[in-house]
């Protein structure tokens, strides 16, 4: 345990952005099985407004630093791949 204040606060601060961090990730795997719902059925209008939403919400975690670009990158790329896929 932390004896120095400064450290106390730093534990707090840290906690209440794990909460933020764990719902942000929680909300985009939410709009991924989604979209592999929409990917599966064939519904092209649904798929592609849950694409742009997850990439917008991926791009904002990646500025936030909930995830590393790269792996934002590549995941973004896959789900298009995906999206591409409909006729």
């Amino acid at each position: 345990m932390a004896n120095i204040k400064a450290a106390k606060k730093k534990i707090k601060v840290i906690k209440k952005k794990n909460l933020i961090n764990k719902s942000k990730k929680s909300e985009i795997k939410t709009y991924i099985k989604q979209f592999e719902s929409a990917v599966s059925e064939g519904n092209k209008e649904l798929a592609e407004s849950l694409f742009r939403r997850i990439q917008k919400k991926y791009h904002q975690g990646a500025t936030k630093s909930t995830f590393h670009n790269r792996s934002v990158a590549r995941k973004i790329s896959s789900l298009n791949n995906k999206l591409n896929t409909i006729q």
